[in-house]
């Protein structure tokens, strides 16, 4: 990899349910000089993603459960969002400072279920999709098919990190990618075996294409071009880690 680009598309609409993202996508990249060329990753903000999907939830068609009433007590938060954060989950994991730590039916490990009301209407909350490598797969296939060319898709979200302040992007779907590159077995210039070097591919992507889109700038799509990746049909959802192995559950 000689060098690499990461390319915000400018003039993306707002997203409402049912809308052609393959379509915003590729007009923006047309308007910008930067079409699509073989081997572009396309970075997508999940918030998009859950909007075309119709995954946003209007906040005062939600009764709250007993359980969810507590816990908001607890945390001091809206009992609607707790609900909506409950239902998202398999369980809670943690909660403490008005945050509640739980494990998605997706089996990601993030703050709230990954249910926020940012970047969308006042009342309403935003739930992730509900498969989010098949939202990226569909995305892929309809890019490839428009424009002829031959390109990854990486949903994204913003999570929080074990024992360090501050959040990056996160790769939460994928398509036409492998998420990971593993070193294991091989040496490094001093001849030390690598043992478990595996760096997750997708998440240095959008961490890299989230240092263009942000969070205010209203940017929900970048090309990441000229990065080195292996193709393949496997999603972000193959980068969970088993249960017997995961030390924070």
């Amino acid at each position: 990899m000689a060098r690499m680009e990461v390319i915000p598309l400018h003039g993306i609409p707002e997203v409402k349910r049912g809308d052609d993202v393959v379509r915003f996508i590729l007009d923006a990249a047309a308007k910008s000089g930067d079409r699509l060329t073989n081997g572009d990753v396309v970075v997508v903000k999940q918030k998009i993603v859950s909007k075309a999907e119709g995954r946003l939830v209007k906040l005062s068609s939600v009764e709250p459960s007993r359980a969810a009433g507590r816990l908001a007590k607890e945390q001091g938060k809206d009992p609607r969002m707790v609900e909506l954060i409950l239902r998202e989950s398999k369980r809670v994991v943690r909660a403490g400072h008005g945050v509640i730590i739980t494990e998605t039916k997706h089996g990601y490990v993030c703050a709230n279920s990954g249910v926020d009301r940012s970047n969308i209407p006042a009342g309403y909350a935003s739930l992730l999709p509900r498969d989010p490598d098949a939202s990226a797969k569909r995305l892929r296939r309809g890019l490839e098919r428009e424009s002829h060319r031959r390109v990854a898709v990486v949903v994204t979200d913003t999570f929080g990190r074990p024992w360090r302040k501050g959040q990056t992007d996160v790769a939460i779907g994928c398509s036409g990618i492998e998420p990971l590159r593993s070193y294991v077995g091989k040496s490094d210039k001093f001849g030390y075996s690598l043992r478990v070097t595996e760096p997750s591919v997708v998440d240095e992507i959008a961490g890299a294409a989230e240092l263009v889109t942000g969070k205010l700038s209203g940017v929900p799509v970048a090309i990441v071009r000229g990065v080195a990746y292996e193709r393949s049909e496997d999603g972000a959802s193959t980068m969970v880690m088993d249960e017997e192995l995961d030390l924070f559950r």
